[in-house]
């Protein structure tokens, strides 16, 4: 028993001697890791249009922010996050909800390098956006996780939490969690880590420790502490290969959608449909409630844009309706190649106009270049964010209007990217206005 003991205690005492070697060969590793692909996380800074009474709809703001002088107080403000190389060539990911509202979007790298990007793509239902840069030479890039991610994985967190650029923290993989609600959005799927993220870390990378990309950091969950999430890199790859390598069009079947839950369960609204649309042709109508897209049930998380994406490359669409007491089953054609025209009244909610002749005299515009705003039609678009006649659209989405077929063209070019800004002049002064259009199915 005696030499058992010694024995037991000499393994014991070998074992701790052992210890500080292999964590400091593994700390060694993880350092240089760390160094490796921070150099291809960015910090990223976007310039917004606010209100300083921030608590307000931003239908109200819109509505005070193009209002008179002195009727209300408007502010540009910074927005702080990060971002991930995906492609040497300059694309990078990060999330919707840090660039939805930009005016400006500047990229700062490790070495200090900055750039001004453009958006390629954004998603609202996954809160992913892919971003461009024009840089010379190739840039360093990460490599998505191929393999399963799974519980208890060891995680590393890098983004610009507060500002304090290029942050690293370390965790685990906790748990996968679907339909979360966090600031009034439901993530379908999410990877939970309890390394520390923190305001700013929006759109930074969740890695393994050999520095493969397991997610994008989306949300901290503000009821508990040490609780972070991500998007799972599979589904970011999804849509970089829809809207990057495929270049597929974002189909528009032409119904504007409202979620709704109630005692009879969760369901989409058809607020309007728009004349001579897909959705039109094939009996959709407005008032009407949507509970199966393709034979799935509308659930909360569920991400409509991606099942009808998928639906429209195999050709059809099948749409359960509810009608009154009426239940109808609808198969539309696929529809990739819509898009409404006249774009500016049955979209925009707007008339434009060249800038020449009486629309020249009546609204007294000295340039010649742009569309200007002619009426602005009732409950529609042009309305919610506070349009008004006599407004000259100049750029969309930093792209200079020349005239109506140009508008056409950069707003067709925005509604497959799903990402639309507007410069827009009044009198003498230019505002930058975002356009918001993911209730657009």
């Amino acid at each position: 028993m005696k030499q058992q003991r010694i024995l037991r205690t000499i393994v014991v005492f070998t074992a701790l001697l052992a210890v500080p070697v292999f964590s400091h060969a593994k700390e060694e590793k993880i350092t240089d890791v760390v160094d490796t692909v921070s150099r291809a996380i960015v910090n990223i800074r976007t310039e917004e249009i606010s209100s300083r009474s921030s608590d307000r709809k931003s239908r109200d703001f819109f509505k005070k922010f193009f209002s008179q002088e002195g009727e209300d107080e408007v502010e540009a403000s910074e927005n702080i996050g990060a971002g991930v190389v995906l492609d040497p060539k300059g694309i990078i990911v990060t999330n919707e909800h840090l660039i939805s509202k930009a005016v400006t979007i500047r990229v700062k790298f490790s070495n200090r390098q900055e750039y001004e990007a453009s958006v390629l793509a954004a998603d609202p239902e996954l809160d992913i956006a892919l971003l461009k840069i024009e840089a010379k030479g190739s840039l360093p890039c990460l490599q998505p996780r191929t393999k399963n991610v799974r519980v208890g994985e060891r995680t590393i967190v890098i983004g610009n939490p507060y500002n304090l650029n290029t942050s690293v923290t370390f965790g685990m993989v906790s748990a996968f969690r679907k339909n979360v609600k966090i600031n009034d959005r439901i993530y379908a799927t999410l990877v939970q880590t309890d390394a520390a993220i923190n305001p700013g870390n929006s759109g930074g990378a969740l890695l393994d420790w050999e520095g493969n990309l397991l997610g994008i950091v989306t949300a901290v969950y503000e009821e508990g502490r040490g609780i972070g999430f991500a998007i799972p890199i599979d589904e970011v790859m999804s849509m970089v290969s829809e809207f990057v390598e495929r270049a597929d069009k974002r189909p528009l079947l032409g119904i504007f959608l409202e979620k709704r839950n109630d005692d009879e369960g969760q369901y989409l609204l058809v607020n309007h449909t728009i004349p001579g649309s897909p959705a039109a042709e094939y009996g959709i109508r407005a008032g009407d409630r949507i509970v199966e897209l393709d034979n799935k049930k509308v659930r909360e998380g569920m991400k409509i844009q991606n099942i009808f994406r998928k639906a429209s490359l195999t050709g059809k669409s099948q749409i359960k309706v509810i009608r009154g007491h009426e239940t109808l089953t609808l198969n539309i054609e696929k529809s990739e190649n819509y898009v409404p025209v006249p774009l500016d009244e049955n979209l925009c909610g707007v008339r434009l106009s060249n800038i020449e002749g009486y629309a020249k005299l009546k609204f007294k515009l000295k340039q010649t270049s742009g569309v200007v705003v002619t009426k602005v039609l009732r409950d529609g678009i042009g309305e919610k964010y506070g349009l008004r006649p006599g407004d000259v659209i100049v750029r969309i989405n930093n792209k200079e209007v020349l005239d109506k077929r140009d508008f056409q063209m950069l707003m067709v070019e925005g509604l497959r990217r799903n990402y639309i800004l507007y410069q827009v002049k009044r009198n003498e002064t230019l505002f930058f206005l975002p356009i918001k259009l993911d209730t657009l199915l």
